[in-house]
């Protein structure tokens, strides 16, 4: 039998080539040894050597604590509900909401830099986030700082908006969503002033129309344009719904 399996590749009914196919990775294999005997090996010595990473890599979220306004737009964004607002205090010890950081949650999609109206939440290139319990991935505000933040750590949204595709323009614009603002509907408002002490910026006041059938006066909010970052927390506190956001298109 062993006669006959030789004969095959003697009389050429077997290709010999397509046989030693096999051969082929292992060749590629020794090539690349021979390769990094000679020259430096493509790996590196981790944790002992490190790869440069440039500073707009995404890596996990970072916080500017004094820039944040606790607006709760990273959270609302997040796709992963990998934030959640804290109360914590300020430098001067007065309690605030920041954002906090679930990083076992996170999927490090940046969405909390774009949405940010002040550019308090930003991109680090820390990668290295390994730890040995699941409570010590939950990054709090003052644990999310990173001192060595650049501009190219924030991320903006550049668009094209609808409007301005239809009437022949191209522009991209930088965070239009910034320019959103929130409009009442003063049959729904009852004058709780919710929007008003919810508001992160002071942009909103309260402005007396007339009185009501029991002599109490009708307040409506006036949002102030140049105060308003857009951040949608007086139309979500709204009991009514009498807010919305009147977007941009």
């Amino acid at each position: 039998m062993t006669m006959d399996y030789l004969e095959k590749y003697r009389d050429g009914r077997v290709n010999t080539a397509k046989t030693l196919w096999v051969m082929k990775p292992i060749y590629l294999i020794l090539r690349l040894f021979n390769k990094t005997v000679v020259h430096r090996p493509v790996t590196i010595l981790y944790p002992y050597e490190k790869l440069w990473m440039p500073d707009n890599y995404r890596g996990r979220p970072a916080l500017a604590f004094n820039a944040c306004i606790g607006c709760g737009m990273c959270a609302r964004m997040c796709p992963t509900t990998a934030i959640v607002l804290v109360e914590c205090p300020d430098d001067e010890g007065k309690p605030v909401k920041r954002p906090q950081v679930n990083m076992g949650r996170c999927s490090f999609c940046g969405y909390c830099a774009e949405y940010c109206p002040t550019d308090a939440m930003t991109m680090s290139p820390i990668v290295e986030l390994a730890e040995y319990t699941r409570a010590d991935l939950i990054y709090g505000p003052r644990r999310l700082a990173y001192d060595h933040t650049t501009d190219g750590m924030k991320i903006d949204i550049e668009e094209t908006l609808l409007s301005d595709y239809q009437a022949g323009n191209g522009e991209r614009r930088i965070n239009p969503a910034k320019t959103d603002r929130p409009v009442l509907d003063n049959a729904k408002c009852i004058s709780c002033k919710k929007c008003f002490k919810s508001c992160p910026v002071q942009a909103i006041t309260m402005e007396e129309h007339g009185k009501n059938a029991k002599g109490r006066p009708i307040l409506w909010p006036s949002v102030d344009d140049q105060k308003c970052v857009s951040c949608y927390t007086c139309v979500d506190v709204c009991p009514k719904s009498a807010l919305h956001m009147n977007e941009v298109l």
